[in-house]
């Protein structure tokens, strides 16, 4: 026998499963055999497809269907790469502020050694 023995001894064996998860697996074994009817051979490595064949039906839970979506948008949906923020002088300014100081730094460039007087406008 394998398992140890605690309380109950003629309690669930080891490794059996709980009426919940049995009935969770009958009712995706139905759901399959219905898509399947439909798209034959829907599941050979489909996942993608069980995904969204559960998270389309408003028969389904709302949990499950969360749980589905949440699992099937990496593959319907590329994820956002982190953006680099920018280093140098224009940390922490706000875009405004960035634009006039890149301003400046271009026609610093563009004068190729002369002096330049940079004016600045009054703010109104």
């Amino acid at each position: 026998m394998g398992g140890v023995r605690t309380g109950n001894p003629r309690g669930r064996p080891t490794g059996a499963k709980n009426k919940r998860t049995t009935k969770l697996e009958r009712e995706a074994a139905r759901a399959a055999a219905a898509i399947e009817a439909v798209i034959p051979k829907a599941f050979k490595g489909d996942a993608h497809a069980y995904l969204m064949a559960i998270y389309k039906d408003p028969a389904k839970p709302e949990a499950l269907r969360i749980d589905a979506a949440k699992a099937a948008i990496r593959y319907e949906r590329p994820t956002l790469s982190p953006v680099e923020q920018p280093s140098g002088k224009t940390d922490g300014l706000t875009l405004l502020e960035r634009l006039k100081v890149l301003t400046s730094l271009d026609a610093i460039d563009a004068s190729e050694g002369k002096v330049v007087a940079i004016t600045r406008k009054p703010s109104p």
